[in-house]
């Protein structure tokens, strides 16, 4: 994998301002696996539940979930986009004044995959949390797909923490 679990400076994600004011976090890496395998750990519920998520519901486009993220947050979404294996889009607490669109694109390179992850509508005021919280996701993915042992989420999203509000007072 290129992705960088054990440094603390390669930083995966960028942040901007969207239009109504809000933000948005954008993870992007190439992983050493193929396309089918990608999409099967960011889909599926056994596997997701080894680096992110325990999600379970109505699992299909327009289907409602409810997730539990290793990052604490718990809450509904809704499968927006399901374009196997190369888009999936869910809209996290629909028709809440807290609304999010997470939305998760896949690109082969050969045997390896480029990831995209933005999620869209995060508040500004918290968006270098979301920053660093995203880039411990990912690297948990990377972990997960070559067997190595994932780091407490919540150590590394501290790490990771201040060159995220960094990169945020430099659109503010």
């Amino acid at each position: 994998m290129t992705n960088g679990t054990g440094s603390a400076h390669r930083i995966l994600g960028s942040i901007r301002r969207l239009d109504d004011g809000s933000g948005a976090v954008t993870m992007e890496d190439i992983y050493d696996t193929d396309i089918d395998d990608l999409w099967s750990a960011l889909t599926e519920p056994d596997r997701l539940a080894r680096w992110i998520a325990t999600v379970d519901g109505d699992l299909r486009v327009g289907g409602h979930v409810h997730a539990r993220f290793t990052s604490t947050y718990e809450g509904p979404g809704r499968i927006d986009v399901c374009d196997a294996p190369r888009r999936l889009l869910v809209t996290f607490a629909p028709g809440a004044e807290d609304e999010t669109v997470m939305e998760a694109n896949l690109a082969p390179l050969g045997e390896r995959t480029r990831l995209i992850i933005e999620e869209r509508g995060l508040p500004m005021d918290v968006i270098s949390s979301h920053g660093a919280g995203w880039q411990a996701h990912v690297e948990d993915l990377t972990a997960y797909l070559s067997g190595a042992e994932q780091r407490v989420w919540r150590d590394r999203l501290l790490e990771l923490k201040p060159a995220y509000q960094e990169i945020v007072e430099k659109i503010a």
